[in-house]
């Protein structure tokens, strides 16, 4: 299936795995590329130099195209955002702010940027910046989310830019894959699923959590500050509620999440953890390959898409 992003990634399928803090790191993203996908590095937080080690680990698993997911509030994304060029990345997805700042850098440089939009108003501004194209995620979507649905966001952006568009947010099966498309998609982006992919370095406990989660089985916290985060509920997510209806201020919410993601990924801790899903956590209902899952998803959209 060729699209712009397509042929705008060199990637065989337009199926691009979301930059995952703690879970997207070299072993899924060269998974995902080797798939025929475009696989992403999850920078998150971490230090330059542990971006560039993830980065060359990476290559050595795949001759296929992948990319850097740039969180544009970590403190070191100015270190992040020049190892990207020294070390030849081609693809940049960003989140949390404006990538403005490093536009120039690695336009330069030839790398294709890529910003996550939760907004109509947040694309166009992308698009006016250089963006090549912008990822359109809902807030069906596992992580830190906006307030529009993937179905509502993705036709209104598709509409007020001209760059192509990817649809994230509660996509995990063909059917998610072919409605984005129908909604004038170019691509998608999936996290969750990638989670339990059997690649993915993420805790047993953690994915099989998601493997039997239910349609109802995510909650959203951080309303109150502002920061809303999308994630399985459990004892952590309980707490926190509770804490944001008794009106606790910022600092004490931030101490009952703080290492709580790497507790969940890392560890196995799904009672204090963060285990950070979409809503289509209900849908996934085993751990497979990346390029079972790809295979997949893109055999059922096009049997839809031809129907």
């Amino acid at each position: 299936m060729k699209t712009r992003i397509t042929e705008l990634l060199n990637i065989e399928y337009p199926i691009i795995q979301g930059g995952m803090a703690w879970v997207a790191e070299h072993n899924l993203a060269a998974a995902v590329s080797n798939a025929g996908g475009l696989g992403l590095i999850g920078a998150a937080s971490a230090p330059a130099e542990v971006v560039r080690e993830e980065i060359r680990k990476c290559r050595e698993l795949t001759d296929k195209p992948f990319g850097v997911n740039v969180m544009l509030l970590n403190p070191n994304a100015q270190e992040v955002a020049q190892v990207i060029v020294e070390e030849g990345v081609k693809v940049v997805t960003t989140g949390a702010g404006n990538p403005a700042k490093f536009m120039e850098l690695w336009k330069n440089a030839g790398v294709k940027v890529i910003p996550v939009v939760a907004s109509v108003a947040m694309a166009k501004l992308m698009e006016r910046t250089g963006a090549d194209a912008v990822v359109a995620e809902g807030m069906e979507s596992g992580g830190h989310i906006g307030s529009t649905t993937t179905m509502a966001l993705v036709p209104q952006v598709v509409d007020a830019v001209s760059v192509p568009v990817i649809a994230a947010g509660g996509i995990g099966d063909g059917r998610g894959f072919a409605a984005s498309i129908m909604l004038g998609a170019e691509a998608v982006q999936i996290g969750t699923r990638f989670v339990v992919a059997r690649e993915s370095i993420v805790h047993a406990n953690y994915k099989q959590q998601v493997v039997k989660a239910k349609d109802i089985d995510s909650t959203v916290t951080g309303m109150s500050t502002g920061h809303p985060v999308r994630s399985l509920r459990n004892k952590m997510t309980k707490e926190y509620l509770k804490l944001e209806k008794e009106g606790a201020d910022f600092m004490e919410l931030e101490k009952l999440t703080l290492g709580s993601l790497r507790k969940a990924v890392i560890e196995g801790d799904v009672v204090n953890g963060t285990l950070m899903a979409g809503q289509i956590a209900g849908l996934i209902k085993e751990e497979q390959t990346c390029n079972e899952i790809i295979q997949d998803i893109m055999k059922q959209a096009k049997a839809l898409l031809q129907r």
